[in-house]
């Protein structure tokens, strides 16, 4: 017999599909957020029996449960705890720790792509096509490189675990692998995910206009409120404000904190961290602990959201060879524009700045960065130019 302990969301139920696919009903699965972990363990120390097989996926323990898995398995227990987080590398240094976040062909691992490999190798499942895909899918969407590939089988494969409960999907997962020669979404499946593709859409058009910034310790945050789509949500975000590290996101009524960045230069895994928290590198969280919550929320639930970028503008464009204009809260004037290739110059209400830049995203990302301004309508863009035309010929 085996126990399955494993995480709640799409990579911890794959895990939990490959072990029903291996074992059938000699395998017990429960699925459990990162606390609730450390309860489970602890009742299968106290009550399982020893010829139980305990396999932990996608989770790891607390430091007293890691060393009361260690007695067990000097026991002669049977144990196997199979990761890809970072910080979950130091189980490695026992004999039932198997943790890999890049494997030996440089890919980003997961959960699930483990577990498919593990069971190959002890000849614990007979390899397809169809699970080969599966398990594909599941990496790619955790570990966030299908959008690198456009591999939006992937992200619909997500959506579609969230549009059913959890006991439906493992069923209907496990039938169509067992039976088809490729995976696939089935013509209701395709139909209700293009309605969620739409959902999500004006889901993130609408958390757009609540983003606020703040400095966060060494990094400039964006922070929203939100209770759905996380990791579309963070994503997207990242991408419109580029000159955020990460966007930090506010589950109030889960008591969560989830952490997303775009950047390679920025590991959310090392935010989460520091609240008790971690993850992975790009997609991270934490309980909404005291101290999250003051940094987070009282400290900055006053701040008025981001303005967006000027939409439908003919004239004041980034990068244009007249310059871009920007503006912030308090009414100051930013101008942006460029003497040579690579020399692109600042003025904050007229004056020039020392500092200069490289490149116009350089410089676009230090204003944005340091004075919170959006790029103005070309009325405004065109009353500065005359007024800076009139100036001139004043001077002469």
């Amino acid at each position: 017999m085996y126990k399955l302990l494993s995480h709640s969301d799409l990579d911890g139920v794959g895990c939990g599909i490959l072990a029903k696919l291996a074992f059938g009903n000699q395998v017990k699965v429960r699925y459990n957020s990162i606390a609730g972990l450390n309860r489970e363990v602890e009742w299968f120390l106290e009550n399982e029996k020893k010829d139980i097989f305990l396999l932990i996926t996608d989770l790891s323990v607390n430091e007293a449960n890691e060393k009361k898995l260690e007695s067990f398995y000097q026991a002669d227990g049977k144990v196997q705890l199979i990761d890809h987080h970072k910080t979950a590398l130091h189980f490695n240094n026992y004999d039932w720790g198997h943790v890999v976040v890049v494997d030996e062909e440089g890919k980003l691992t997961s959960a699930t792509s483990l577990l498919y490999e593990y069971l190959i190798v002890n000849q614990l499942i007979e390899p397809s096509e169809s699970i080969s895909e599966f398990v594909e899918l599941v990496r790619q969407y955790d570990t966030w490189e299908w959008e690198k590939n456009n591999n939006f089988q992937a992200q619909r494969l997500n959506a579609l675990f969230f549009l059913v409960s959890i006991e439906e999907f493992e069923e209907k997962m496990i039938e169509r692998l067992k039976v088809n020669e490729h995976f696939f979404f089935d013509e209701f499946e395709k139909r209700i995910l293009d309605m969620e593709d739409n959902k999500i859409e004006r889901y993130i058009r609408r958390k757009r206009r609540e983003l606020v910034q703040a400095k966060v310790d060494n990094h400039v945050a964006g922070i929203v409120y939100a209770e759905s789509y996380h990791s579309e949500l963070g994503n997207e975000l990242g991408k419109d404000y580029p000159h955020l590290d990460y966007i930090a996101i506010l589950n109030i009524g889960g008591k969560r904190l989830g952490f997303r960045t775009i950047h390679d230069h920025v590991d959310v895994s090392e935010v989460a961290g520091h609240y008790g928290g971690g993850g992975h590198e790009k997609a991270s969280g934490c309980l909404l602990t005291d101290e999250a919550y003051k940094q987070f929320v009282v400290d900055t639930f006053h701040m008025d959201p981001i303005r967006e970028d000027a939409q439908r503008n003919r004239f004041n464009l980034k990068r244009s060879t007249f310059g871009s204009l920007y503006k912030n809260r308090t009414g100051d004037t930013f101008f942006l524009y460029s003497v040579s290739e690579n020399n692109w110059i600042l003025q904050q209400n007229g004056l020039k700045i020392e500092q200069s830049f490289t490149t116009f995203d350089e410089g676009e990302n230090f204003l944005k960065r340091n004075f919170s301004v959006w790029l103005v309508r070309d009325d405004a863009f065109v009353s500065f130019l005359m007024e800076e035309v009139n100036k001139t010929k004043n001077q002469v």
